[in-house]
């Protein structure tokens, strides 16, 4: 399935495996914020813009704001995991906004003490309510991720607008069921359709069309197995102007028709039952 933006709306976000007991794992997405977690126990398979890597015991790993990235659980993970925005601590936010990592994991950086104090104190002021509770916290990250970024090794960046990929992007995940053109973003983003089109080959590797049409067609999935419409209806729900469009997309993406996908995922889901 086609990577989703994922708009975040706080400038932190926490979350310890000892106080919501989840894994790691999630699918593709990208989104503003730098995304980073120090895994104390487990093991977590990362996808970054296409480069893999594992992340062991004792390990981190950092994604910087619109990488396309996705995780996957191998061994549950004991680990805290911080979302933050760029703009909430700006005294770095030129140094992310025009860097990469070259690794997006950090060896041995959860066995840091230092570092694994920090974020340990991040999370338990992150889950309290007690005074200059905004104030502390700010701190604390700010010298966490100061601390952090000493220990990465980073290349310079393509010159990208992070705030325009966010936009770009949102727009047409929200809109993708209505007619969508380069010409009718740049008109409601005002920005050059060129460089929309630039920055949707730059980030996903794919071209504005089968961008749109992969939003559809995975859309479509979701009402193929949770719904009863007929492929008919489903296929205007989710924004094609004809059903031979449709299907030519659906099969590009899926490897069959959407008829055929529906009834995959029936037997799937009645084998699945008889097992229990």
């Amino acid at each position: 399935m086609q990577a989703f933006y994922e708009k975040g709306s706080k400038d932190l976000y926490c979350r310890d495996s000892e106080v919501s007991g989840g894994t790691i794992g999630y699918t593709s997405h990208l989104h503003y914020q730098i995304e980073l977690a120090m895994i104390f126990d487990g093991h977590t398979h990362i996808t970054v813009d296409s480069a893999e890597y594992d992340a062991l015991s004792g390990d981190a790993f950092v994604v910087f704001p619109n990488q396309i990235h996705s995780f996957t659980t191998v061994k549950r993970e004991s680990y805290v995991l911080l979302k933050i925005n760029p703009d909430y601590i700006p005294e770095l936010l030129p140094l992310i906004s025009s860097s990469l990592p070259k690794s997006a994991v950090i060896k041995g950086a959860a066995n840091d003490r230092e570092l694994a104090y920090l974020v340990k104190e991040i999370s338990n002021v992150y889950h309290k309510d007690e005074p200059f509770k905004d104030a502390i916290l700010r701190g604390l990250v700010l010298v966490f991720l100061s601390k952090v970024m000493r220990r990465l090794e980073l290349s310079e960046a393509s010159a990208v607008d992070y705030h325009a990929v966010g936009i770009i992007m949102d727009y047409c995940n929200k809109n993708y069921n209505k007619p969508l053109s380069l010409g009718i973003l740049s008109k409601e983003l005002h920005l050059n359709k060129y460089y929309i089109s630039h920055v949707i080959s730059e980030k996903l590797n794919i071209g504005f069309n089968d961008y749109i049409n992969s939003l559809r067609v995975s859309n479509a999935c979701k009402l193929l197995v949770k719904s009863d419409r007929t492929v008919t209806e489903i296929s205007e729900a989710v924004g094609f102007n004809t059903m031979r469009t449709f299907n030519r997309a659906f099969m590009k993406q899926m490897s069959c028709t959407p008829s055929e996908y529906r009834q995959k995922k029936r037997n799937e889901s009645i084998s699945s039952k008889k097992t229990k």
